[in-house]
């Protein structure tokens, strides 16, 4: 027996008025519009395909770069001991690594680097919440962390030698002090932006302070406290550069600020150059090792971005 369709039998039976037909058949096409949204498949690029596609462009930019700079050696812009040439500054660079001294020099830094900006991570994540569960305390500390957050780290220099001496804790404090209120303000920012509504939720399936805290505005806030982190990473980078270059000792080591130093007291131009070089790389190399794909994995569960990136 041939099966009836319902919809059919029941727009023949009935009679339907021309407003109400232009209605059925708006809604049928919007029905069908989200059904195809929720049968759309998104193509994901090849790992190699997406590699390349990032890899060219600043590819081109370095190139032009390096073809500007160059021409300002050739033509004098400068004289030589401000800029030298690419193949001079390429020779020492090849040359400290070769030699393994560029990876024991940012090994030094970066050691230092991730000691202090693991403590940051710490004591900002307690400040931020503390800021978050007791608004007495954020209307009188919040202003202060935000004008600390302004203030230029290499401002702290001077004041961190006078207290603790030429040693590594001048240097840890000037990161601490760099990093710790962009870690706050970010997770602050991110867990004051989650819909009120999650909150709600959350209590009334029992949930207590601490469980809201762990279980609700915590993941919630993960978008913006990863910003914080990101931007005390970068502030404790700075701090630590500036530190490096100002804080020098034989107990301290070698640093990439203290290499840059070491080349402009010998007046060796590409050594300073190498050693900027070297900064530059590793604050890119951890963006593209650790923040981008923390980041795109994050979002990416949030359906904030689409798959295929």
């Amino acid at each position: 027996m041939p099966t009836l369709d319902l919809n059919k039998a029941a727009a023949v039976a009935e009679p339907v008025s021309g407003g109400e037909q232009l209605e059925r058949e708006d809604t049928a096409a919007v029905g069908a519009g989200l059904d195809a949204l929720e049968a759309h498949v998104v193509s994901r690029r090849p790992a190699w395909k997406r590699f390349l596609g990032g890899f060219y462009p600043p590819l081109i930019a370095l190139l032009a770069f390096l073809g500007l700079w160059e021409l300002a050696y050739a033509r004098k812009w400068k004289p030589d001991y401000a800029l030298p040439s690419p193949s001079s500054v390429w020779t020492t660079f090849a040359g400290m690594v070769s030699d393994g001294s560029a990876l024991t020099v940012i090994w030094t830094s970066v050691s230092r680097g991730l000691i202090g900006f693991a403590a940051s991570i710490v004591l900002g994540s307690l400040i931020g919440l503390s800021l978050f569960r007791f608004k007495w305390l954020r209307a009188a500390v919040g202003p202060l962390l935000s004008g600390l957050q302004s203030l230029p780290s290499v401002a702290w220099v001077p004041m961190a030698v006078l207290w603790f001496g030429l040693s590594s804790g001048s240097i840890y404090a000037v990161v601490l002090l760099g990093a710790v209120p962009s870690i706050a303000n970010g997770l602050l920012s991110g867990m004051d932006q989650v819909p009120p509504l999650l909150t709600r939720v959350g209590k009334v399936l029992g949930l207590g302070q601490l469980g809201l805290m762990k279980d609700v505005l915590i993941p919630a806030s993960l978008p913006g406290y990863l910003a914080g982190l990101r931007q005390g990473w970068a502030f404790s980078w700075r701090s630590l550069m500036a530190a490096e270059l100002i804080v020098r000792s034989s107990t301290l080591g070698l640093g990439l600020g203290q290499l840059m130093n070491q080349g402009r007291d010998l007046s060796d131009p590409p050594t300073m150059y190498t050693a900027l070089i070297l900064i530059f790389i590793v604050g890119i190399g951890i963006e593209l090792i650790f923040f981008r794909p923390v980041e795109r994995r994050i979002l990416s569960a949030r359906g904030l971005t689409p798959t295929a990136r």
